[in-house]
């Protein structure tokens, strides 16, 4: 009898982990040793009552206590450990063959950086770490025999076109986005779009950093550099093109003309569960795609004019070294920014564009030199947005 995976989710709580508890109960052979969460406390306590993991984490030792309350009745009690420390106990649990990176933004890079030096299977979600320090992650890999395979929708699909396929075959990959809410919008009413405007996607469901970042294409633009690091691309290898359906989630050219893409409902189920049982195969968690139904797919370029964030994740991989760190880290406080309220939708590309321009690119092959860069480029940041708070 094959013994079951065991694996530790960073992020349960969030979009992505809670789908991964979902395609854990449809497989059945997958344990979950260890999660991490923020301070969903209350959802965190019922994946804890289901799952029973050994060891839990979240943000602060005020949710650790919170935790410790509700959890002091349960007949299988969880360690529980709190901060970047529980976030590393986590992701390096020693029974966890795969780690699923599902935080949101550069808190998962360090913990997800330690599980690749452990050697673990990456079921990889959490698209900062690789744009972020790509360099550091897949050198790291490589050292240590880990394996990272994508969950995003977009690389998951690549990842699938690519089976088989000899890297000197390929002419270019070719991500696809959904366009978001603004797809069709001009300009101008893009750049008075409300918060709530932003965070109504048309097809995805997602948390709010992600669903802006969508709004933005931001998110398509993180996906290219990410690409590069996953696939071995460079920026003038990868394409981005507009599919409003989200049924064809990417595609692969070869060199001969013909084009694989891989297509299914937008359903993060179905990445998740390519990633945890890769290279197998198991019957579908979510439902199955009904092409006659779908009717038509449509394609189209992108708008850089409109949509000048995708430019500027184009042009900080072209810089390459810490440059694409220092976008990341410009568009994690701009956006953050953007959903409290303090600067309108238009003033997110116009902030992260201006802090790239204030920096010069440095190698980014340690932990110190990102990290560097991404905490000076927070701080530009949040000058360009209040001066004053930034003085405090």
């Amino acid at each position: 009898m094959t013994k079951a995976k065991a694996i530790s989710i960073l992020g349960s709580t969030g979009s992505i982990g809670c789908n991964t508890l979902k395609v854990v109960e449809h497989l059945g052979d997958v344990r979950v040793v260890a999660m991490a969460a923020g301070r969903n406390i209350e959802k965190f306590v019922e994946q804890i009552e289901r799952f029973s993991p050994e060891l839990v984490a979240c943000s602060d030792e005020e949710c650790a206590v919170l935790l410790e309350r509700a959890t002091a009745k349960l007949d299988k009690r969880p360690r529980i450990e709190c901060g970047e420390a529980g976030l590393v106990a986590v992701a390096t649990h020693e029974e966890a063959d795969i780690v699923v990176s599902a935080t949101v933004g550069a808190v998962g890079f360090i913990p997800t950086l330690r599980a690749i030096e452990a050697g673990k299977r990456i079921a990889l979600a959490n698209k900062e770490t690789l744009v972020m320090a790509g360099e550091l992650m897949t050198a790291a890999a490589a050292a240590s025999g880990a394996e990272i395979v994508p969950v995003d929708s977009e690389h998951n699909a690549i990842h699938q076109c690519l089976r088989g396929e000899r890297k000197t075959e390929v002419r270019r990959l070719i991500l696809t986005a959904s366009g978001g809410p603004f797809r069709t919008w001009s300009k101008e009413k893009i750049l008075s779009a409300t918060r709530e405007q932003a965070l109504d996607h048309p097809n995805w469901k997602m948390g709010e950093k992600i669903t802006i970042d969508s709004a933005t294409l931001m998110n398509k633009g993180l996906e290219v550099i990410e690409a590069k690091w996953l696939f071995g691309f460079d920026a003038d290898d990868i394409s981005v093109i507009v599919h409003p359906q989200s049924v064809v989630h990417s595609m692969v050219e070869l060199v001969d003309g013909s084009v694989i893409a891989q297509m299914g409902v937008p359903d993060m189920k179905h990445a998740i569960q390519y990633a945890l049982t890769y290279p197998d195969r198991h019957g579908a968690s979510c439902d199955r795609l009904d092409l006659a139904g779908v009717g038509k797919l449509e394609f189209e370029d992108p708008d850089l004019e409109r949509f000048p964030c995708l430019s500027l994740a184009f042009e900080a991989l072209k810089a390459g070294g810490t440059m694409p760190a220092v976008l990341n880290a410009a568009n994690e406080v701009s956006v953050q920014a953007f959903l409290d309220g303090k600067i309108s939708f238009g003033e997110i590309a116009t902030i992260n564009a201006g802090v790239m321009r204030g920096h010069t690119s440095e190698a980014a092959n340690t932990l110190s030199a990102v990290l560097e860069a991404d905490a000076s480029a927070r701080q530009r940041a949040i000058m360009a947005i209040s001066p004053a708070a930034a003085a405090n």
